[in-house]
C-alpha cells in the first residue's frame, strides 16, 4: 500500500525523529516512496555512519537546538513526527507494583519520553510555515490515557504518555495562535512487532492492533492525513481515545 499524504502540499517536506527506530525507519521509507513528498529528513541519538541522519538527543536540548537549527534552510516542513521513545531503560522492564518503583528511573523515562519530545517542539514549531496545512505528530501509546486505565502497572511509562499527551494538548492551542491550520497529534500506533516491545510481543502472524512496522507506519500516516482536530489524541485506525 502506497501512502500519499494528499492533505499536504505537492513537494511537501518531512522529518522523522527516531528514525533508526523499528516504527521510525518505516515511517521513513513510506514517506521516501510517497511522490508527492519533496524530501525527508531524520534524527538519531547515535546514528549509523552511513545512514545521512542528524544526530540528535532529546535529553540534551543543545543537541535539539542545533538539530533543527540545520534544517531550517531546508524548510518549511509540512510534517513532523516525533517517533523516540522508550519502554524498558537499563534492562529494567516495566513496574507491575508500587514496590518496583524507583525515581531515579521514571525520571529518565519521564525525560525521553515526554520532556525531550517538548523540547524538541519547543525548537521545531520554527520549522513550520506560517500558512497552511502542516501535522505535528508524536507517537504516544493507549496506556497513557488516564480514563482507560483498567490493569494498572507500567507506572512510569503509564505516567511519561499521560505527560506527552498534556504537553501536546497544551502546546496544540499556543501554536494555532500563529499556524491557525497547523494540527498537533498523539498517536497510538497499536502493538508493532519492533525491538520496544520485542520483551512483551514475540513476533508472529498481524491481526487488529499488532502490526509489523511497515504496516503501522502506513497506518499511521493515513490517520495524519486526515486528521483535523489539533491537540488530539488517535488510535492508528482513526479513532479518538479518551484522556
Amino acid at each position: 500500500m502506497l501512502s500519499t499524504l494528499s492533505t499536504l502540499p505537492e513537494g511537501y517536506r518531512a522529518l522523522v525523529v527516531g528514525a533508526q527506530g523499528g516504527i521510525g525507519a518505516a515511517l521513513m521509507a513510506r514517506l521516501q516512496a510517497d511522490p508527492r513528498c519533496g524530501g525527508v529528513w531524520g534524527t538519531a541519538r547515535q546514528p549509523d555512519a552511513a545512514s545521512q541522519l542528524l544526530p540528535m538527543d532529546l535529553c540534551h536540548e543543545p543537541s535539539i537546538e542545533a538539530a533543527m537549527q540545520a534544517l531550517r534552510v531546508h524548510g518549511p516542513f509540512h510534517v513532523l513526527i516525533n517517533a523516540a521513545g522508550v519502554l524498558s531503560l537499563n534492562g529494567v522492564p516495566p513496574e507491575k507494583r508500587l514496590a518496583d518503583l524507583n525515581a531515579e528511573h521514571m525520571a529518565q523515562v519521564l525525560a525521553i519520553n515526554a520532556l525531550g519530545p517538548a523540547v524538541w517542539l519547543k525548537h521545531a514549531v520554527a520549522l513550520l510555515p506560517r500558512q497552511g496545512r502542516c501535522v505535528v505528530a508524536t507517537l504516544s501509546a493507549r496506556v497513557g490515557s488516564i480514563g482507560d486505565n483498567r490493569k494498572g502497572g507500567w507506572y512510569a511509562y503509564r505516567a511519561s504518555k499521560a505527560a506527552l499527551n498534556m504537553l501536546w494538548r497544551t502546546a496544540a492551542i499556543e501554536v494555532a495562535r500563529q499556524r491557525p491550520e497547523a494540527v498537533l497529534l498523539a498517536l497510538h500506533p497499536g502493538t508493532v512487532f519492533s525491538p520496544l516491545s520485542k520483551p512483551f510481543v514475540p513476533d508472529g502472524p498481524e491481526q487488529p492492533g499488532l502490526m509489523h512496522p511497515e504496516n503501522a507506519a502506513a497506518r499511521l500516516l493515513a490517520v495524519i492525513d486526515t486528521a483535523t482536530e489539533s491537540g488530539s489524541f488517535k488510535a492508528w485506525d482513526g479513532s479518538t481515545i479518551e484522556w
